[in-house]
């Protein structure tokens, strides 16, 4: 079974930051993207960034592209979203979802072409 686990999300001042993680386990596909996912109340959701797990291909949203950084440690099976100079806009739901290695176009696209979704982060920024 395929388990996505988020954690780290929190509430901050504008200005701050935050670092989330998602945790992957079953999922044993030895390259798979990890996509970064927001949903703000009353909006869609909307993607922010991928990673591939060989840490060769990665993408992110354009407003958040000098701030926030991904990365992940393979020897965790854990993917990082690290978060800085947050803004009252990136307050959300922040979602880890998973891409099998045919939809890593998908990912690096942040399309919502995923195969597995977690439960979600809640990321709070006041101003």
């Amino acid at each position: 079974e395929v388990q996505l686990v988020e954690s780290g999300g929190g509430a901050v001042q504008a200005g701050g930051s935050l670092r989330l993680s998602c945790v992957v386990s079953g999922f044993t596909f030895d390259d798979y993207g990890i996509g970064w996912f927001r949903q703000a109340p009353g909006k869609e959701r909307e993607g922010v960034s991928c990673l591939s797990k060989r840490g060769n291909n990665v993408g992110y949203r354009a407003s958040v592209q000098d701030r926030f950084t991904v990365s992940s440690d393979n020897a965790k099976n854990t993917f990082y979203l690290q978060m800085n100079s947050l803004k009252p806009e990136d307050t959300g739901i922040y979602y880890c979802a998973a891409y099998t290695p045919s939809e890593l176009g998908a990912c690096m696209s942040l399309r919502h072409q995923y195969s597995h979704l977690g439960q979600g982060t809640q990321v709070t920024v006041s101003s």
